[in-house]
C-alpha cells in the first residue's frame, strides 16, 4: 500500500536528518547533554511518526476491507507475528486465524468414547422456552393422548404458521406441561419401542427454487434448527442471509468432540452444506480447529469456504470466527447452524425424513463413567444418569449443555433443541474463609494470585460455588482479556444497562449472543450476570426495531 511507504520514507529522511544534525554537533564540539537531548527529541519524533503512521495504516486496510483475510498491516510487526504459533501440516497456508485471547477451562470428567452400551431414553420433550422471538403459548396442533410420528408437527408460532416444531421420535403425547401465565413448557412424548418416521417427498435439489426449498424445510421441522444473528432469532422464511455460517468444533469445557459426532454420518453433513449454499447469495463458511485433525467431513467438505482457528476458547464460538472471517455490519444478517442440525438438514434429503438423531456428550467429574451416548432431541436424562453418579456425591445439579452456558435441569429433565452435552456438577454450597486470601483449593482462574497457571494442563473438579457475591461494576480489563474480538465488553455491558440504544449498537451488541460473553462472566471480578444483561440488551434493540 503506498501509505505504507509515505510513512516508511518520512520515519527514514527524519531519522536521517537528526542523525546528519547530530553529527554536526558532535564536530562542532557540543556536550554530552545536548546530544542525549537531541537523541531524545529525535525519538518521540520517530515514534509519534510511526504510531501515527501505523493507525493511518490500520484505518485505510479497515475501510477498504483488507484486513479480512488476517493480513497485519502495520510498519511493524505484532507480538502475535514473532511468536506465531506453527501451523500444522493439514492446516493450508493462508486461512489460519491464530487467536492470542482467551482461557481454556480444563475439567475433570471429559466424555470418553468407549462405545458404552447404556439404557435408552424412554421419554423425549420439545420445549417452545428453548427458542428466542416465538410467543410462549405457541398454536398447539396435539393434544394428550394423541398418537405422533417422528416428524408429526406438534405446534407453531403464531405469527409464523408455517414454520412447524415436529416430534423428534414416535410415540404418545402423555403431557403438555405449562409455565407461569400458562406459557408452554413442554411437550412431553413417552416413544415407541420401535420407531416410525413421517415421510417427506422429496425433489432433487437442483430442481427446486430457493423458495420451494424453504417451504419444504419449513413444513418439514428442520427450519427451527437454524438460528439468525442477530439477536439469535429463528430467520423469517422471506429473508436471504448475507452468508451462514457452521462451526466444526467446540472450544467449551468439556465439549463433545465434533468428529466423533459426525462418523458415519459424513454423507448427511456435505448435503446439508449443499442445502444451505442454495438459502444464501452468499458463502458458506466452515470454522475449523487448527490444534487436532478435523474429520474428513470437515476438511474434504465442498461447496463451503474453509478457516482455521487456533486459540482457547472462545475459538470455536461461531460468533468470534463470523467476527475474524466477515464481521456484522449493522444492517447485515447472518445465519449460522451447528454440526448436528447441519446433519438433520441434509438427512431431510437423504433419507426423506426428519432425522432429529444426536450424539451427546454426558461428561462431569461427578459421573463414574463419561461417555457418549446416541438418542434424539429433548431425551430425558434420567435413565442416562441412573447407576452413573459417583457413590459419594453430594447434592448435584444437572445442565443441559456446558458449564459456561448450559440450562440448569432437574434430574428427569429434557436435553435442550441445541444442545449436545450434559453436565453434572457439585453443588457448592459451602463457604471458604479468607479464601481469596489463602487460596488453598485448587480451582481454574485467569488471576496470577492462584498457583494454577504454574500447572497449564491440571484439569480441576469444578463445582457451582462463585467464590464471592456481587458488587459493584468496577472497570478491571478481564473481559478484554479473554475476549478475541474488537469490542469493548465492560462499555457495552453498561450501555445496556443505562438503555443507551445508540452506544449498545455502535459498541457491537448486534454481534454477540450469550455464548460469545459467557467466558467474561466466568472471570468478572464483580460478579455480573453479563449473559442476562446481553440478552435484555438484544430484546430491547429487537423491539425497537
Amino acid at each position: 500500500m503506498t501509505l505504507r511507504n509515505r510513512i516508511i520514507k518520512l520515519a527514514m529522511l527524519t531519522s536521517l536528518l537528526f542523525l546528519a544534525d547530530l553529527a554536526s554537533a558532535q564536530a562542532a564540539g557540543g556536550g554530552n547533554l545536548s546530544n542525549i537531548l537531541m537523541w531524545l527529541v529525535a525519538s518521540l519524533i520517530l515514534f509519534a511518526l510511526l504510531f501515527v503512521g501505523d493507525s493511518l495504516l490500520k484505518l485505510e486496510a479497515r475501510n477498504v476491507g483488507a484486513d479480512k483475510n488476517g493480513e497485519n498491516y502495520s510498519i511493524l510487526p505484532n507480538l502475535k507475528d514473532i511468536v506465531r504459533p506453527k501451523v500444522p501440516d493439514f492446516v493450508p497456508k493462508g486461512n489460519l486465524h491464530s487467536l492470542n485471547k482467551g482461557y481454556d477451562i480444563k475439567l475433570e470428567g471429559k466424555a470418553v468414547n468407549n462405545g458404552t452400551k447404556h439404557p435408552k431414553a424412554t421419554t423425549f420433550a420439545v420445549k417452545p422456552t428453548d427458542f428466542f422471538g416465538i410467543a410462549p403459548i405457541p398454536k398447539m396442533l396435539v393434544e394428550v393422548g394423541d398418537k405422533v410420528k417422528a416428524g408429526d408437527a406438534l405446534f407453531f408460532n403464531k405469527k409464523t404458521p408455517e414454520v412447524k416444531f415436529c416430534a423428534p421420535v414416535s410415540g404418545e403425547i402423555i403431557a403438555i406441561n405449562r409455565a407461569e401465565k400458562r406459557a408452554i413448557a413442554e411437550v412431553v412424548i413417552k416413544a415407541d419401542e420401535d420407531q416410525t418416521h413421517k415421510v417427506f417427498k422429496t425433489v432433487a435439489l437442483d430442481q427446486m427454487t430457493r423458495e420451494e426449498l424453504v417451504g419444504f424445510m419449513a413444513e418439514s421441522g428442520v427450519w427451527p434448527m437454524i438460528r439468525r444473528r442477530p439477536f439469535q432469532l429463528i430467520p423469517d422464511v422471506n429473508e436471504v442471509p448475507r452468508d451462514i455460517f457452521v462451526s466444526t468444533f467446540d472450544s467449551a469445557p468439556l465439549a463433545p468432540d465434533s468428529n466423533i459426532l459426525v462418523e458415519g454420518r459424513e454423507a448427511d453433513f456435505q448435503k446439508g452444506l449443499e442445502i444451505l449454499s442454495k438459502l444464501t447469495e452468499g458463502k458458506v463458511y466452515l470454522g475449523l480447529n487448527a490444534k487436532e485433525q478435523p474429520a474428513s467431513a470437515f476438511a474434504n467438505a465442498t461447496g463451503v469456504e474453509k478457516h482455521y482457528f487456533h486459540g482457547k476458547h472462545p475459538a470455536g464460538n461461531v460468533g468470534v470466527q463470523i467476527h475474524h472471517i466477515k464481521p456484522i455490519a449493522n444492517t447485515d444478517v447472518v445465519w449460522t447452524v451447528g454440526v448436528q442440525e447441519v446433519m438433520s438438514i441434509g438427512a431431510l434429503f437423504t433419507k426423506g425424513r426428519f432425522d432429529a438423531e444426536r450424539v451427546v456428550a454426558l461428561a462431569g467429574a461427578e459421573l463414574s463413567n463419561p461417555h457418549y451416548i446416541r438418542t434424539h432431541l429433548g431425551a430425558s436424562i434420567e435413565n442416562f444418569i441412573k447407576g452413573n453418579i459417583d457413590e459419594e456425591a453430594g447434592e448435584l445439579r444437572y445442565l443441559s449443555g456446558d458449564v459456561l452456558t448450559g440450562t440448569q435441569i432437574e434430574p428427569n429433565g429434557f436435553l435442550g433443541f441445541f444442545d449436545d452435552q450434559i453436565t453434572v456438577l457439585l453443588e457448592g454450597k459451602y463457604n471458604e474463609m479468607f479464601g481469596w486470601l489463602l487460596p488453598l483449593a485448587p480451582r481454574p482462574s485467569i488471576s496470577r494470585t492462584m498457583p494454577g497457571f504454574l500447572m497449564p494442563n491440571f484439569e480441576y473438579r469444578a463445582d457451582t460455588n462463585t467464590h464471592g457475591e456481587g458488587r459493584a461494576f468496577v472497570v478491571t480489563g478481564q473481559y478484554e482479556s479473554v475476549l478475541p474480538m474488537d469490542i469493548y465488553p465492560q462499555h457495552l455491558m453498561k450501555s445496556v444497562l443505562i438503555g443507551d440504544f445508540e452506544k449498545m449498537e455502535g459498541l457491537g451488541l448486534l454481534e454477540l449472543v450469550e455464548e460469545d460473553i459467557a467466558l467474561c462472566e466466568f472471570v468478572c471480578t464483580s460478579k455480573q450476570p453479563l449473559q442476562r444483561i446481553l440478552r435484555d440488551g438484544l430484546d430491547m434493540l429487537n423491539e425497537q426495531g
